[in-house]
C-alpha cells in the first residue's frame, strides 16, 4: 500500500462531509443526478436543487415520464442547463435499455447521454465501490502538488497525469473507492486552489509542492471564465424569465430582461438549436 492511504483515509474518516449522496442509503441514481449537478458548481449550490429533484424524481423512470422541460424548469439557476437535458436523455436510456435502473459496468455506463470518462468512473466508485482512477479538478489538483511538485495541473488532462494518478490507486476494490472520494475532499476542504491549508494535510510530509517552498505556477496562462455582458449571462438571463413562467413567454419579457437585440436574438436562437427552449408561436417562447 502507498504511504498516502493510510494518514489520507484517516483523515477522511474524520473530516468527509456528510453529503446525501454519501450516505449508506443513497441510490446509484442519486450518485448520478449529484455527479452532473456537481460539474462546474459549487458543493453548497447544489444541496437544495438535488434533494428537490430526488424527492420529485427517486427512481430514473421517474424523471423519464416527465418532459424534458420540467427537467429544465428543475434544474433552476445551477447553470450550464443542458446537463438537465443530458440528465433527462440518460434517464430515458436507463428505462428503455436497463429496465430502470443504474447500470453498475463503467463500459456501459460510458453508453449514457452525458456521461463521459469522469463520470463514469465516479459513479461506478462512489455508487458501486469498484476500482477506477477517478479524476475531477480537484484530485488533478492534490495530485500535482503531492506527487508532482507543482502548483496546479495542466490546463487539460495528460496521459502522464492518468499514469500518475493509477499508479496510487489502491488495490482493493471497496479502498480504491473510498480512496478516490477521499483525494477528492482533500482538494475540495484543505487542498483548495487559492489559499491551501497545507498545515491542516494530511500529506504535507510527503508533498513534492510543499517541500519545494509552493513554487508558483509557471505554465501556459490559464483563462479566467468571463461573465458580465457576455452569451452565457444573456442566456441564463433569458432562461430564467422562461423557467419562472408558468406558460410560454411573450418576447416583450424577453426584451426588458436582456436589452441588446443582436445578442439575445442570438442566445435565443442558441437555446432553441439546444433544445432548452421552444417556439411557442410567432412571438412567445417556452420550455420543451
Amino acid at each position: 500500500m502507498s504511504s498516502l492511504h493510510a494518514p489520507l483515509l484517516e483523515w477522511y474518516d474524520e473530516h468527509a462531509r456528510d453529503l446525501p449522496w454519501r450516505r449508506p442509503e443513497a441510490s446509484a441514481w442519486s450518485v448520478m443526478v449529484s455527479e452532473l449537478m456537481l460539474q462546474q458548481t459549487p458543493v453548497a449550490r447544489v444541496l437544495p436543487v438535488h434533494a428537490a429533484w430526488m424527492e420529485r424524481w427517486p427512481t430514473p423512470g421517474d424523471l423519464a415520464a416527465e418532459p424534458t422541460g420540467e427537467a429544465v424548469r428543475a434544474w433552476g439557476r445551477l447553470g450550464y442547463p443542458r446537463r438537465a437535458l443530458r440528465l433527462h436523455a440518460a434517464a430515458t436510456a436507463i428505462v428503455a435499455d436497463h429496465g430502470g435502473e443504474v447500470p453498475r459496468d463503467h463500459a456501459v455506463l460510458l453508453t449514457l447521454p452525458g456521461v463521459g470518462e469522469y463520470t463514469a468512473a465516479a459513479i461506478a466508485s462512489f455508487a458501486f465501490g469498484q476500482r477506477h482512477v477517478v479524476l475531477d479538478t480537484n484530485v488533478r489538483r492534490v495530485l500535482a502538488r503531492v506527487l508532482g511538485g507543482d502548483e496546479l495541473p495542466p490546463a487539460g488532462l495528460t496521459r502522464a497525469e492518468r499514469e500518475r494518478a493509477a499508479s496510487v490507486v489502491p488495490d482493493d476494490e471497496a479502498t480504491a473507492a473510498t480512496w478516490a472520494v477521499a483525494v477528492m475532499e482533500l482538494g475540495a476542504l484543505v487542498c483548495t486552489a487559492r489559499q491551501p491549508a497545507c498545515a491542516d494535510c494530511p500529506l504535507a510530509a510527503q508533498c513534492a509542492w510543499l517541500a519545494a517552498g509552493r513554487p508558483a505556477y509557471d505554465g501556459p496562462p490559464r483563462r479566467a471564465q468571463a461573465w458580465a455582458g457576455t452569451d452565457r449571462q444573456c442566456r441564463g438571463r433569458l432562461m430564467g424569465v422562461v423557467r419562472d413562467a408558468e406558460g410560454p413567454v411573450h418576447v416583450s419579457a424577453l426584451v426588458a430582461a436582456w436589452p441588446e437585440p443582436e445578442q439575445r436574438e442570438r442566445c435565443l436562437a442558441g437555446l432553441v438549436a439546444d433544445r432548452l427552449l421552444v417556439r411557442a408561436g410567432d412571438s412567445a417562447y417556452a420550455l420543451p
